[in-house]
């Protein structure tokens, strides 16, 4: 193939790219609407130490913009660790850690919920004779389903930002 036929095919290309619809969700940066969205929304206490890890997984990922919330989010979890495999003695050989978010984001000025969603994931732990390497194991695996379930939840509200005209400011 020739040089001006790679050349033509890739205009063709990023020419019907262009019109297939897809947009940039973070499109205008730091200034755009999706981030100037993420940067208020105020997370609600959590219970527990996946609360705690999953309210400190969503404030790694929502930027800040300093000024007063105008959006909660409301998060309840459901952690739970079931046992799949099975030795010969009993004992457990393999476990499943699930984590689930059931997570609303509500307008703190009149307390509407403009979205209802879950979210959620689930890992694969191997049980082995060391009970410390077990509870390491559980416990890294918790780590890591936070960061995932809150990658989700952030995504779904960039969306629903994304999708929503801007919230009108209030005139001083």
């Amino acid at each position: 193939m020739t040089r001006y036929a790679l050349l033509a095919g890739a205009l063709l290309l990023s020419t019907s790219l262009a019109g297939c619809g897809l947009h940039p969700l973070y499109s205008g940066g730091s200034s755009g609407a999706v981030a100037g969205t993420l940067g208020q929304v105020e997370i609600t206490p959590i219970e527990g130490k996946s609360g705690w890890l999953m309210a400190t997984a969503l404030r790694d990922r929502l930027p800040s913009n300093g000024g007063a919330p105008l959006y909660r989010i409301d998060i309840r979890l459901e952690d739970q660790i079931n046992g799949l495999g099975v030795r010969r003695d009993d004992s457990v050989s393999r476990e499943r850690r699930i984590l689930r978010a059931r997570y609303q984001l509500v307008r703190i000025g009149d307390g509407t919920v403009l979205l209802d969603a879950t979210a959620g994931s689930d890992a694969g732990i191997d049980v082995v004779r060391s009970e410390y390497a077990t509870i390491a194991a559980e416990n890294t695996a918790l780590e890591r389903l936070s960061g995932i379930v809150a990658d989700q939840i952030v995504a779904r509200i960039a969306l629903y930002a994304q999708r929503t005209p801007p919230a009108p400011t209030p005139a001083p």
